[in-house]
């Protein structure tokens, strides 16, 4: 199936998307509207390189910059996670706290740092490396490859320098993307998205852009992805994985340490205009720590309280995904 168009245009909707509003629960949640077994098949960025992964293993990689998809299914709220260790490839550790809903720690945390994220030392802006937050803001999305829309359901977790920010010449942030379709009355199922790398990032960072509507056979393909059990699972989070392994986390006794007190400091208003602002609760003293795996800074999100996630059933092997991996414009 062919991905190469010149212009998107969203006045030109086909019969199939004429019913649609542009306001799916897909679109919402993308736009920031808001303790599990780890998902078998997902894309990997590591290295600013798309990267396929199966059960923990990278099993095949493509040169291209871009990577042409049609969003199925995304969290409805963007999470946390904490890692108390320097990361190392060849010796990886989990995070040791970690917030589903982006409010509170999940139970299984090992260590909780905080009983409130928004209070939580490790939030603070210059907890981190480079006056980063050492707790990091992640959203996961469910995909199919444009180019093979039979194929596997892909988890895709975009980083926060991915979620926040403004456009760029054509290129959004997922949340920019996600407002720029509403705008147009677009929601992102029945569309193509190209991602690709911001090659200006030193780490890896992704932009969005539309590429085209799908034809009405494509799209009946893509709404049986999305009502799949794959697509809900795959959004859920798994605090151990790690781009090229899947190790479980190690929790001792499944006991709760109380974590200490954090201080109090003054509301910290967001940088940019177009940035969601912190949440009304205090933040504690920033303090240095240990680093968590390479990100940029990230901006504080408005989140809401998400259901806990439920333990996700073993998948099937993955299909002959690799040899449809598409490499033309």
């Amino acid at each position: 199936m062919s991905t190469s168009v010149v212009q998107f245009n969203p006045n030109q909707v086909p019969a199939f998307a004429k019913n649609r509003k542009g306001n799916s629960s897909l679109l919402n949640s993308l736009a920031g509207s808001s303790g599990s077994a780890g998902f078998k098949n997902r894309i990997s960025i590591k290295g600013g390189v798309f990267r396929l992964v199966s059960g923990g293993k990278e099993i095949a990689s493509i040169e291209e910059r871009y990577l042409d998809v049609v969003m199925v299914n995304a969290a409805k709220d963007i999470s946390r996670t904490f890692y108390a260790e320097k990361f190392d490839e060849e010796n990886v550790a989990g995070p040791v706290c970690w917030s589903s809903d982006g409010t509170t720690p999940d139970a299984e945390s090992k260590q909780r740092q905080s009983n409130a994220c928004a209070n939580c030392e490790k939030n603070a802006k210059g907890s981190g490396d480079n006056d980063s937050r050492a707790c990091r803001f992640q959203q996961r999305i469910a995909v199919v490859l444009a180019n093979d829309l039979e194929g596997n359901v892909l988890q895709l977790t975009v980083p926060g320098k991915s979620l926040f920010g403004k456009e760029d010449n054509g290129n959004h942030p997922m949340q920019s993307y996600a407002r720029w379709l509403k705008a147009q009355n677009v929601d992102p199922d029945t569309i193509i998205t190209r991602i690709k790398f911001d090659t200006k990032e030193s780490h890896p960072k992704l932009f969005f852009k539309a590429m085209r509507y799908l034809n009405d056979e494509e799209f009946g393909v893509v709404e049986d992805k999305a009502a799949s059990e794959d697509a809900k699972q795959a959004v859920l989070l798994n605090p151990a994985q790690v781009d090229g392994v899947a190790p479980k986390p190690k929790f001792e006794d499944d006991a709760f340490v109380e974590p200490p007190k954090a201080k109090a400091i003054p509301k910290v208003e967001p940088e940019e205009e177009d940035e969601p602002p912190a949440p009304a609760a205090k933040r504690g003293r920033p303090k240095k720590t240990e680093a968590a795996p390479a990100e940029e800074d990230e901006v504080e999100p408005t989140v809401r309280k998400a259901p806990e996630a439920p333990t996700i059933p073993a998948r099937p092997p993955l299909a002959d995904t690799i040899a449809s991996w598409d490499t033309d414009d």
